[in-house]
């Protein structure tokens, strides 16, 4: 009797091929919105925060993929992923944002199709360059299996109530705040200025301590001396009488 040969799963890609973004503007705020929620959730071991890795959603067909340029997941672990697998990981998204552009928009309308038949609870689309989108930044939250659009507040901010963050238009950026808060979501170059001013504050603050106990040694040494001088002259005086 032969053997049933073992099923194996297909192989998925994991690279669609393309650049990071559509240019160094999409790129960077690619990256600085991965940063923002990667620090807030740093030490939620429940919640992992990804961007720009292909995200398949049924087991047996590597077509059924979409790449989110942000996306984040509550109720899985965190750790390096080579490819986000709906069937293995057992959660969908509860965060989407895209940061779209004019050569990208077909493709972001059929992602918030796919985003919503999903079951990614918010979907927020953002234009930095606004070469089309008008509003050019507009959120999206799951409503019976169907997308409504959040009501912006003041200056045009959106609010996210997965997360408990603020999104707000600063320029050609998109800034996160902790609702609670009110704070904003350092991005990486604000991280690392904030470092280096830290560094430089504790190096200063280390020589100040430094010739401070410089100046003391040098004000004991020199109470040493006229004690010791003081004692001399006792003695000279001691011997004469």
């Amino acid at each position: 009797m032969a053997a049933i040969p073992l099923q194996r799963d297909i192989d998925y890609p994991e690279s669609d091929g393309r650049p990071l973004g559509e240019s160094d503007v999409h790129r960077t705020e690619i990256v600085d919105l991965i940063y923002a929620l990667d620090t807030r959730y740093e030490d939620r071991p429940d919640v992992y925060v990804a961007g720009d890795l292909l995200l398949y959603y049924v087991r047996g067909d590597r077509r059924a993929v979409v790449c989110p340029d942000v996306f984040l997941v509550q109720g899985v672990a965190k750790g390096l992923r080579r490819t986000y697998k709906l069937w293995e990981e057992g959660r969908v998204p509860s965060l989407v944002i895209e940061v779209t552009s004019a050569s990208s928009r077909r493709e972001d309308v059929e992602k918030k199709v796919v985003y919503a038949r999903l079951g990614v609870e918010e979907y927020f689309l953002f234009d930095p360059l606004r070469e089309y989108l008008a509003p050019s930044f507009q959120g999206f939250r799951l409503h019976r299996g169907v997308y409504r659009a959040i009501e912006p507040a003041a200056e045009g901010a959106l609010t996210s109530e997965t997360t408990g963050l603020k999104l707000r238009r600063e320029g050609e950026h998109l800034r996160l705040f902790d609702l609670a808060t009110g704070e904003a979501l350092p991005t990486s170059k604000e991280e690392r200025r904030l470092r280096l001013q830290a560094e430089r504050r504790a190096a200063e603050e280390s020589t100040a301590r430094q010739a401070a106990a410089a100046r003391a040694a040098a004000a004991g040494a020199a109470r040493q001396a006229a004690e010791e001088e003081i004692a001399r002259l006792r003695r000279e005086l001691a011997e004469r009488a």
